[in-house]
């Protein structure tokens, strides 16, 4: 009932529908109801009597009542698929949008294809409860309860013997029930496993045929394709054998009322109408019993994915703007850290008692080892995470005390492995600027060296862009992005070593490409290459998540320090 209550509230912004497909249902019922009646007066009066007119009247009656449930039923049918698929949509979208909230340390601990799992299985098993299950477990409880009194009515005594194998049918639907439960938990976990399983295969397909590790991979694969396998067969068993045993039930029910009916005709007490009708809600009876039962699967998989999908929706994003948040002011650039601590886990510190002031328009290069805590500083600038300790202030504003977005609309990112999205180079250029015009992205482009590449291409800054880039070099994807942040125009840019995968003519564009867009601006740079930042104003050493020299590089280099030791070792490094 959690989960159904949750997922309610996608419903009902489309109640007049599931109104409509109620009323429907109440229709189909009704008339499902009257049609053995209508039978049963047939057999015991007109045509014992030999009343041809009358007969023709009931007939008449029973065609109408068909041609009425035919009406109802297809409209039941439409209003569910309408709603289902809006509904389905609506609920795809909510996700969607709040795993863009989450932040980065909710998407760096979960697998991508498991989340997409969420979206697009587990959503598809949910539409099939709310848009059907409901409206069906509705139906066919009023259809049960119709037919008990309506058999009550005509014969108590044939109805109660009737019914004694009822509890037999409640006892087998408890067994399954329980059984079901965690059979259905365990298909759903398993299928995200294996999405799970493909989405990382799909996306490492370069390094396993490097190593020709395709058999390992295909083992594995078949390993969890396989878990996913038995436990869907497993699930299934369940049904196959309940429905075979509901089936053999309403044939028992089927054999009591010919046996106690017909005794009961042959002694007069009962009509030949009577038992005939009673046949008809007995076959009638068993009907939405193996739906329910069937349903009730149904129920299983959706509540073992709703439940998924309700703890995603329930997830709080770990990082979020206050009540009181105010807009980001225009953002001049000064940058200071104060007594900063940090870790992405509580017992494994990152940064330690970090303290900077970075003054606006100032060019900051970070450097250090492979862990030091570079990027980190990089990512609390833009509040990808927050401090553990300590403070973030830009132009003495706590980034706390404003909204994230008001803040990273002012912020650029060109990072070491660009990501370029399916669409135009132009589409890419104006991400960060969607209302740019083209002149502005083609000057844009222009300044970023990006013109030097796209004039060869057949469209130019319309050429479509491949999934990830696949048809552009890594220089060309980090033009492209060095395209895209001076287009935004971002009052603190945060670069992540834009250089360090590309070659020397390549770099030598992207190189005067960053100096354009460095210009008059703050900037954090991460950089490998020491001899990219010998100009920076300042250059940070980073140590075991310390900062343990500031100058700049004549500086360092004079106090044979750790810089010095990083530069003469590439120094030696490159001579070598």
């Amino acid at each position: 009932m959690r989960v159904i209550w949750h997922l309610l509230v996608f419903v009902r912004p489309y109640a007049l529908h599931m109104l409509g497909a109620f009323v429907a249902m109440l229709a189909a019922s009704g008339l499902t109801l009257l049609a053995p009646y209508l039978v049963k007066v047939a057999i015991d009066g007109p045509i014992l009597a030999g009343d041809i007119n009358r007969l023709h009247e009931i007939v008449l009656l029973l065609l109408l009542a068909f041609l009425g449930l035919y009406l109802a039923s297809m409209a039941q049918r439409y209003l569910l698929s309408w709603v289902g698929q809006r509904m389905l949509a609506d609920l795809r979208s909510a996700l969607f949008r709040h795993l863009q909230e989450l932040p980065l340390s909710y998407h760096d601990n979960h697998i991508v294809g498991v989340t997409i799992s969420r979206v697009i299985s587990d959503v598809g098993v949910i539409n099939q409860l709310l848009s059907q299950g409901l409206i069906t477990l509705t139906g066919d409880s009023l259809l049960l309860a119709g037919i008990v009194i309506v058999m009550l009515s005509l014969n108590a005594q044939l109805a109660l013997v009737t019914f004694s194998i009822i509890p037999v049918i409640v006892l087998v639907t408890m067994v399954f029930a329980q059984k079901a439960k965690q059979a259905f938990r365990k298909t759903r976990a398993r299928n995200a496993h294996m999405i799970g399983d493909l989405a990382e295969n799909l996306s490492g397909i370069r390094v396993i045929q490097a190593f020709a590790n395709e058999e390992i991979s295909t083992e594995k694969f078949d390993e969890v394709n396989g878990a996913n396998r038995d436990a869907h067969v497993e699930a299934m068993s369940l049904s196959f054998v309940f429905l075979p045993t509901v089936e053999f039930l309403g044939m028992v029910a089927t054999g009591i009322v010919l046996l106690f009916g017909g005794l009961s005709v042959a002694q007069e007490s009962l009509t030949l109408g009577t038992v005939i009708a009673f046949l008809a809600y007995v076959n009638r009876f068993f009907l939405p019993v193996q739906e329910l039962s069937q349903l009730y699967a149904t129920m299983q998989t959706a509540m073992a994915g709703g439940e998924r999908v309700i703890n995603l929706l329930n997830t709080e994003p770990a990082i979020k703007d206050c009540p009181d948040a105010l807009p980001m002011p225009p953002i001049e650039g000064r940058i200071e850290f104060r007594g900063v601590h940090f870790g992405y886990r509580e017992s494994l510190p990152v940064l330690r008692d970090i303290n900077l002031d970075i003054p606006a328009g100032t060019m900051v290069a970070l450097v250090g080892p492979t862990g030091a805590g570079k990027t980190s500083i990089a990512n609390l600038i833009a509040r990808f995470y927050d401090v553990s300790a300590g403070e973030i202030l830009i132009d003495g504003v706590d980034i706390r005390a404003v909204a994230q977005r008001s803040m990273r609309s002012q912020m650029g990112l060109v990072s070491q492995d660009p990501f370029i999205f399916a669409g135009t180079i132009a589409d890419n250029i104006r991400f960060g600027r969607p209302e740019a015009t083209m002149a502005e992205v083609i000057a844009a482009g222009d300044l970023a060296n990006v013109a030097e590449f796209a004039a060869d291409l057949p469209r130019g800054y319309e050429t479509e862009i491949f999934e990830d880039g696949a048809n552009l070099s890594v220089g060309q994807r980090q033009l492209i992005s060095i395209a895209r942040a001076i287009l935004a125009d971002p009052r603190i840019l945060i670069m992540d070593e834009a250089t360090s995968s590309v070659d020397m003519v390549t770099e030598a564009l992207i190189q005067d490409a960053l100096r354009k867009l460095l210009s008059e601006r703050s900037a954090i740079v991460i950089a490998h290459r020491l001899s990219t930042i010998v100009n920076a104003d300042l250059i940070c050493v980073v140590d075991e998540g310390r900062v343990r020299e500031m100058g700049t590089h004549a500086e360092l280099l004079s106090r044979r320090g750790l810089y010095y030791e990083l530069y003469q070792r590439q120094f030696v490094d490159v001579a070598d």
